[in-house]
C-alpha cells in the first residue's frame, strides 16, 4: 500500500488547489513545500508597520456574485469562500505617458469606451469595434478549448486569434494613442505586442473588464492561508521546509518522492507545481522521455521582474494615486520598452499598485503601500559580481523612482520602508529557473494550441500544474490546479 494516494510538490496557487482538491475528493494527500509558508507568489510580508503584498496586482475572474464562470465557483468547491474578503477595483487602470496621455479606464466595457474617445477623439466608432472584437475573439476562443469543432467556430477567431497584438492595434487605429492604452495589458504577459497573441490579450482584456478587477482584505496570503486551513481541514498533510529532490519510478511509472532529509515517501499520483525544468531534473537525466527532451528545448525562459516595495507615511491622495493600477511609461515605443527587459538601462515602464487607494489592511491610518513593478529577464543579473549586486539593485530602483514621480512628484519624501526584489531574489525563492514570473516565454507558440504540458507530462503517474505548464498569473494557476485534480480524479475512476 502507498504511503498516500497522491503528493503535491510546491504550495503555490496551482499546488494548493490541486492539493485540496484531491484531498476533499477523498485522496490521501501529501502537500510538500521547501518555504515555512504558503503561496508561494501569493503571499506577504512584514516591514516596519507594513505589510507587504509580493506579487498580487489585480486579481481577475472573481467577478459579481452569482455571475457563471468565475473564481467565486472554484473558491466556493474549495470551501474558503466564507474565509475571503473581495475589494473590487472601479478602475481598470491609469496608463501614461508623460506629455502625450494620462487616460483612466472604468472597469466597465461602456465606460472605457468613453474614456477612450474623449482622450482621442475621432476614434469611437474604432474603439468601439475593437472591444466588440476582444469579445467575440473571447467568446470562440474560449469554446474553441472547450472543444466545439473547428468547423462550428466563428472565423474571426481563426482570422485575429494568433496575430500579434501589434498587427490587429494597426488595423484598427492610425493614432498611436489608443493603441499604446489598449494595449497595456501585454506587461501582464510578457511580451511585447510585435510578439504577443491578439487572443491571449484579448482575453485579459475581457477577463477584467467583463469581470472586473480585485484586491482581497489581507493580502494573496490570505487565499493561500485559506486554501491551506481547507486541505488541513479535510484531513491532509503538509510538511514546510521540507523540498522533494527525485522523483521514484518503478518500470517507467512514478511511484513518489524522495525528500531532502532522504526519506521516500510513495504514492500512486505526484502533481508538480515546480518548474518544468525542475520537475523534469528530479527524474534524472536517463529517465526523461525524448519527446519532453525535445520539447523543452524549444521553449524560452520567460521574463521575470524588479519589485521596488514601500511603505509611505502619506495617504494615496497625498501622492497622486488616483487609482489602485497604474502603468507610467517613457513613450509609446513598446518595443524599445521591451528591449531594455534585457539591460540595465534605466527602467522604461513601471506597474504601479497602490493598495490602499481601495485599502486591504496593509499599511496604517495615514499611510500607503506602494509596489512599483518593471520586467527584467534574469540572464544579465545573474552576471552581475556579488560585491556589486546591492549597488546595482539598489541603483536601478532608483529609476523606477525617477519613472513614478511623473504621477507622485514628492513620493522620495514620503518613504518610511523599503525593499527591492530582483530576478535573482525571485529566483531564489520560487526556485525558478531565471527567476521567471510567468514560466516560459508567454508567445504564440506557447499557446493551447500548441503545447500541452499541463495534460500530458509523457511520464505515467506525473502530473504538471501551474504556470511552466500552462499560462501564468493568478487566475490561470489558481484554475490550473483544480483542472489537474479533476482529470486525476477522473483518470483514477476509469482505471
Amino acid at each position: 500500500m502507498s504511503d498516500f494516494d497522491a503528493v503535491v510538490i510546491g504550495a503555490g496557487n496551482a499546488g494548493l488547489t490541486a492539493a485540496t482538491s484531491l484531498q476533499l475528493a477523498g485522496l490521501r494527500t501529501l502537500l510538500v513545500e521547501r518555504h515555512n509558508l504558503p503561496g508561494g507568489c501569493a503571499t506577504s510580508y512584514r516591514r516596519g508597520r507594513f505589510e507587504f503584498e509580493v506579487a498580487l496586482h489585480q486579481l481577475s475572474g472573481v467577478g459579481a456574485e452569482g455571475q457563471p464562470f468565475t473564481l467565486r465557483g472554484l473558491f466556493d468547491r474549495l470551501g474558503v469562500s466564507d474565509k475571503l474578503e473581495f475589494v473590487e477595483e472601479h478602475d481598470l487602470y491609469r496608463a501614461v505617458v508623460p506629455g502625450r496621455y494620462d487616460v483612466t479606464l472604468p472597469a466597465d466595457w461602456q465606460g472605457a469606451a468613453d474614456a477612450l474617445a474623449a482622450a482621442f477623439p475621432g476614434n469611437r466608432d474604432r474603439i468601439e469595434r475593437f472591444l466588440q472584437l476582444v469579445r467575440d475573439v473571447t467568446f470562440w476562443q474560449i469554446a474553441a478549448i472547450r472543444g466545439m469543432p473547428p468547423e462550428q467556430v466563428d472565423p474571426v477567431l481563426f482570422r485575429y486569434g494568433l496575430r500579434p497584438v501589434k498587427d490587429v492595434l494597426d488595423e484598427f487605429f492610425d493614432d498611436p494613442g489608443p493603441k499604446s492604452v489598449l494595449g497595456t495589458y501585454w506587461t501582464y504577459l510578457g511580451q511585447p505586442p510585435s510578439r504577443l497573441a491578439f487572443q491571449d490579450l484579448a482575453l485579459t482584456l475581457y477577463a477584467y473588464l467583463e469581470y472586473k478587477p480585485w484586491h482581497l482584505v489581507g493580502g494573496s496570503q490570505a487565499l493561500s492561508t485559506a486554501i491551506l486551513d481547507s486541505f488541513l481541514g479535510a484531513g491532509g498533510q503538509v510538511r514546510f521546509n521540507t523540498a522533494a529532490t527525485a522523483l521514484l519510478t518503478e518500470h517507467g511509472r512514478v511511484t513518489g518522492v524522495r525528500l531532502d532529509d532522504g526519506e521516500e515517501v510513495t504514492a500512486r499520483d505526484v502533481v508538480s507545481n515546480a518548474s518544468l525544468p525542475v520537475t523534469y531534473a528530479m527524474l534524472g537525466e536517463h529517465a526523461v522521455p525524448a519527446a519532453v527532451r525535445e520539447d523543452l528545448a524549444t521553449r524560452r525562459t520567460g521574463v521575470s521582474g524588479v519589485v521596488l516595495h514601500m511603505g509611505l507615511a502619506a495617504t494615496p491622495a497625498e501622492l497622486g494615486f488616483t487609482t489602485s493600477t497604474t502603468f507610467v511609461h517613457a513613450d509609446e515605443d513598446e518595443e524599445r520598452t521591451y528591449a531594455a527587459t534585457r539591460t540595465l538601462e534605466p527602467a522604461r515602464g513601471i506597474c504601479v499598485t497602490s493598495y490602499d487607494v481601495a485599502p486591504i489592511g496593509f499599511a496604517p491610518s495615514g499611510a500607503t503601500h506602494v509596489s512599483l513593478m518593471t520586467l527584467q529577464y534574469g540572464d544579465h543579473w545573474a552576471k552581475i559580481p556579488p560585491a556589486d549586486y546591492a549597488r546595482t539593485k539598489f541603483a536601478y530602483a532608483q529609476t523606477l523612482l525617477d519613472r513614478v514621480e511623473a504621477v507622485a512628484p514628492g513620493i522620495r519624501d514620503a518613504i518610511e520602508e523599503v525593499d527591492v526584489a530582483t530576478p535573482l531574489t525571485m529566483a531564489r525563492y520560487l526556485g525558478h529557473p531565471g527567476g521567471a514570473i510567468y514560466g516560459y516565454d508567454q508567445d504564440r507558440t506557447e499557446g493551447w494550441l500548441f503545447r500541452n504540458s499541463e495534460r500530458r507530462s509523457h511520464v505515467p503517474g506525473l502530473h504538471l500544474a501551474g504556470s511552466w505548464a500552462g499560462p501564468g498569473g493568478f487566475q490561470p494557476t489558481l484554475e490550473a490546479g483544480a483542472r489537474v485534480a479533476r482529470r486525476l480524479l477522473r483518470a483514477r475512476d476509469a482505471a
